[in-house]
């Protein structure tokens, strides 16, 4: 069985190669052309097309880590079907480390995407009408915002059993049942019949070895289980799943000490941390409301109150 011709942006790519193609984005008023690299991995055998895409929101380089790894170690070349690498899909956020696009809007709220709409909304429609549907697979690979610190983590709907399954087989520490985001990829992406995995981990402006780690070894676990690479499956222990799960804010504001590490089962009542003024006269300490695993922790030094300190399961 011979592969399809297989064309994108508008190049047809041969079977057997690696191909670098650019997506373009816009000009700058300098008349400097803005690409994105496009990494192409085509087998000469038939197979399916995954691509890995990371960057949506431009200072989430763990992402970007991740696909570089994933290239440096040449988990790309598939021996069936194709693997595309976007590593750095908000070129313009990269650039300046902001999550946003030029235009101040959140590009990952901005698909499908519209021919005459902002500049977040055009490059939206351009990657919906040009790459999106050569795609079977995508896993999204995100940070959290901010100062917000992740668990590894997959983040699928639970009626997505599809996406659920690829979850488990990604092994990540933890897996959050979550809903897709109205004009979100994901949500785009499932509304094309297209499978898609959320990765999340680490938080943003920061490479953390340990998150790239799980992202790549996750990587290669699909690509295996999809039969685009030979080995086998790396299971190191059974995720946790996250059905429900609420916010802890703060209460008060203050310098913000914590006390537990990311990942950890707490009991009701436990200390996660304390909010102290910098005089030496004010200290409080945040207790945990009911027991949970701590899934995301919010790093920053200084919270307000109402501020989101620590993401918790709510268990059954």
């Amino acid at each position: 069985m011979l592969n399809k011709p297989f064309v994108i942006l508008g190049k047809e790519i041969p079977e057997g190669t690696r191909t670098i193609l650019d997506l373009e984005v816009a000009k700058l008023h300098t008349r400097t052309t803005v690409k994105i690299p496009v990494i192409i991995e085509r087998s000469k055998n038939p197979g399916p097309v995954v691509l890995l895409l990371a960057g949506i929101h431009g200072d989430e380089i763990n992402g970007v880590g991740i696909i570089r790894e994933i290239i440096s170690q040449k988990i790309n070349k598939p021996i069936s079907g194709t693997i595309i690498c976007i590593p750095v899909f908000n070129i313009f956020g990269y650039l300046i480390q902001t999550r946003e696009f030029p235009d101040g809007r959140d590009l990952n709220r901005m698909f499908p995407g519209s021919l005459n709409g902002s500049l977040a909304s055009q490059f939206a429609h351009q990657f919906t009408k040009e790459i999106a549907p050569h795609v079977d697979y995508v896993i999204d690979f995100h940070t959290g915002g901010g100062e917000r610190d992740n668990i590894a983590q997959i983040r699928c709907s639970k009626e997505d059993q599809k996406g659920l399954e690829l979850a488990k087989i990604f092994n990540p520490p933890m897996i959050v049942f979550s809903e897709t985001i109205s004009k979100s990829l994901r949500d785009t992406l499932l509304k094309m019949g297209k499978t898609s995995l959320l990765f999340e981990g680490g938080k943003s402006k920061e490479l953390d070895a340990s998150i790239i780690s799980e992202g790549v070894n996750g990587t290669r676990n699909i690509l295996t289980h999809l039969g685009l690479l030979e080995g086998e499956i790396t299971v190191r222990k059974t995720p946790i799943f996250v059905e429900k799960a609420k916010w802890l804010r703060a209460s008060y504001s203050g310098m913000f000490k914590i006390m537990v590490k990311n990942g950890t089962f707490v009991k009701k009542k436990e200390i996660l941390g304390i909010i102290q003024d910098p005089f030496g006269e004010f200290k409080k300490n945040v207790y945990a409301p009911f027991d949970g695993h701590i899934f995301c922790i919010n790093k920053t030094p200084i919270v307000n109150k109402g501020d989101a300190l620590f993401h918790l399961s709510i268990e059954k």
